[in-house]
């Protein structure tokens, strides 16, 4: 039997193979524009199978499922908004709140401290003893800005 003759046949193989070969063109970075045709075409497919209905029926519902699952994708993803508080590319900015200990003490307002497995600059408006509980308020560039926790004792 000729192909075209077989998926004339059997319009399921046609959704099934159309739907696979924009999945895979998907693969090649067109960035979710094929998949959801993709999902439709053996969608469609499946559903001729169990189905079957005339080729013109068979395009309207894959036109209709398409723009169905673009517009949904569409939609979540306008809800996928990013926070303003993002620290992608800026993981520094996670630090802002820490609490911790200085094992040296801040001396004419810079000073370092150990945190993780390295070693930071600091700087507060005070001068400040080891020992002394401090929060971490700004980053910047490769200082950490901070204020001791209970500033009242120390004035």
């Amino acid at each position: 039997m000729d192909i075209i003759e077989d998926l004339i046949a059997y319009p399921y193989r046609f959704w099934l193979i159309f739907g696979g070969l924009l999945l895979a063109a998907e693969l090649l970075g067109t960035y979710g524009y094929l998949l959801w045709s993709g999902i439709s075409a053996i969608i469609i497919g499946v559903v001729t199978w169990l189905v079957p209905m005339d080729w013109s029926w068979q395009w309207v519902n894959f036109a209709i499922l398409t723009l169905i699952t673009a517009v949904i994708w569409w939609y979540w993803l306008k809800t996928r908004t990013v926070s303003e508080h993002s620290h992608l590319n800026q993981p520094n900015q996670l630090l802002i709140g820490q609490k911790m200990v200085l094992t040296e003490p801040i001396v004419h307002g810079i000073g370092r401290i150990n945190l993780a497995d390295g070693s930071w600059r600091v700087q507060c408006t005070e001068d400040l003893p080891a020992g002394t509980e401090i929060r971490i308020t700004a980053v910047e560039s490769i200082t950490l800005i901070v204020k001791p926790v209970h500033s009242s004792k120390h004035q």
